[in-house]
């Protein structure tokens, strides 16, 4: 049997999944990846333990299921995590600087202070936020040797380094889209941008099609040379690609460390209201592009509140707070800041209205209720700015699994949301590209034909308005510091 080998590179852990030329999971492997914070509000990782998981994850799923033929590689990839390597050695300089990490806070502030942001935002689609690459990159340029040879790059690039022995320094349009140094209209990297934040366009990957041969395999333990590595994209944007969701104003969320809410667009148009603009995909040099929202930490609260109350798992978490009564407390998950659409870098995270009736039900459901709200949030703004109707809404990423937490969200989108049965979908969206570059689908109408499973979750009547008032308040709490602003 042949198949296409997937790979999902996560902020936590790595995954690989063999994909059949049917579009069904054939086997999976996965492998956890460090993550370490050496200040408050950094976060990082070791590049080399990255792609020790990744070959890791690809000798388990390989382990179970002999006599496969492998026919090619995609890769689906954490974002906005950025790191540098010598170009000769191919030994990193730096550590990767997570998208989580906001190390680049106060760059970011004076750009914005200098009045940067509406030219930022009007070529990338970005606000500028230490979330995104741009100014990470200047940092790791800047703790470099000056004799190495750098190469920058986002974790596809240097997955696809390492795929390939270090011949192919190159990555996909969707990942570049998130770099905040690529013009999205001109689809390609821009002097202007380089420029402000202080990087050589030299040291930059090739961009090519999310669908394209990017190189060959060579010189790996578990992979026979010559294989190619023919698919590249953001993982996110693969979700959204591996739904199907190929029209106007259909949609994904997908939930893990933090949360990704993404709906397709029928042309490039401007963001407003704290969403942003990106490149879902790129086929044949044309690209499609989506509305996104971007949530900083979303289901990576729900392990932590476990612990806080001492509970087994994050099942016993739902299941207590599916009892909860009403009237309970607010909690913001801003552990290190807000995302969309409120792009607050400031703001904590807290527990708002509590009082001596307040009950270990009702915080873990107002930690539960956060995913859903945040989503709320960035629906909103996205609803208010497409120019087609929200259409279909899939849920997906592990946390979908959970019904009690996804009928949560269709409640307080008060939108029907399809629960997806596999949470693989970015590592499907990535083979289902991969397919389209070696022929073994002609067009998007074969692949949107491809079997999906799902369960569609109407919303119900509940209190979600009334939380919701609760939520703005926590909300509006977390982001007022009087002690650090020069308010009267």
């Amino acid at each position: 049997m042949r198949a296409i080998l997937a790979i999902d590179q996560g902020t936590t852990n790595s995954k690989a999944v063999l994909v059949s030329e049917g579009g069904e999971i054939l086997a999976r492997g996965a492998a956890p990846v460090g993550i370490h914070h050496p200040h408050p509000g950094w976060v990082e990782q070791d590049p080399l333990r990255i792609w020790e998981s990744v070959q890791e994850a690809i000798s388990n799923c390989l382990r179970d299921a002999p006599g496969i033929t492998v026919l090619g590689i995609a890769i689906s990839n954490q974002r906005e995590s950025v790191t540098a390597w010598d170009a000769d050695t191919g030994k990193p300089l730096g550590p990767v600087v997570s998208w989580q990490c906001r190390r680049t806070t106060e760059v970011c502030a004076t750009l914005t202070a200098q009045g940067h942001a509406a030219r930022v935002e009007e070529l990338t689609g970005l606000p500028i936020d230490p979330m995104f690459p741009g100014p990470k990159m200047r940092w790791l340029i800047d703790r470099v040797p000056s004799t190495a040879k750098v190469r920058l790059g986002t974790i596809d690039s240097w997955l696809i380094h390492c795929l390939t022995g270090g011949e192919v320094h190159a990555c996909d349009a969707s990942n570049a889209a998130r770099s905040q140094l690529f013009d999205l209209k001109r689809m390609e990297w821009s002097d202007e941008l380089c420029s402000l934040f202080g990087v050589p366009k030299s040291s930059l990957p090739t961009v090519k099609d999310s669908a394209s041969i990017f190189g060959v395999t060579r010189g790996l333990s578990n992979l026979a040379d010559g294989i190619p590595v023919c698919a590249a994209i953001g993982d996110s944007h693969a979700a959204l690609f591996g739904h199907g969701a190929f029209q106007p104003g259909d949609g994904k969320v997908t939930f893990g460390t933090g949360s990704s809410i993404m709906t397709t667009l029928p042309e490039f148009i401007a963001p407003k209201h704290g969403i942003t603009t990106t490149i879902a995909w790129s086929l044949n040099g044309q690209a499609t592009y989506a509305f996104e929202g971007n949530i900083l930490v979303s289901a990576a609260a729900l392990p932590w509140m476990v612990d806080l109350l001492g509970l087994s798992d994050v099942q016993a978490l739902t299941d207590l707070a599916a009892t909860a009564a009403p009237d309970g407390p607010g909690f913001v998950p801003a552990f290190v800041g807000l995302g969309a659409p409120h792009w607050h870098a400031d703001a904590r995270a807290l527990f708002c209205g509590i009082t001596f009736n307040t009950n270990r039900a009702q915080m873990a459901r107002a930690v539960t209720d956060s995913m859903a709200f945040q989503a709320h949030d960035v629906f909103a703004a996205m609803s208010s700015q497409s120019p087609t109707p929200l259409g279909r809404l899939y849920a997906d990423g592990g946390p979908s699994k959970n019904t009690f937490l996804m009928q949560c969200v269709a409640d307080t989108l008060n939108h029907p949301i399809i629960q997806c049965d596999a949470p693989e979908a970015s590592a499907l969206g990535a083979a289902y590209l991969a397919g389209l570059a070696l022929g073994l689908w002609s067009g998007l109408d074969e692949v949107a034909a491809l079997p999906r499973g799902g369960h569609l979750l109407e919303p119900q009547a509940s209190d979600a308005a009334a939380r919701l008032l609760i939520w703005k308040d926590a909300i509006a709490r977390s982001t007022y510091h009087p002690l650090s602003t020069n308010d009267e």
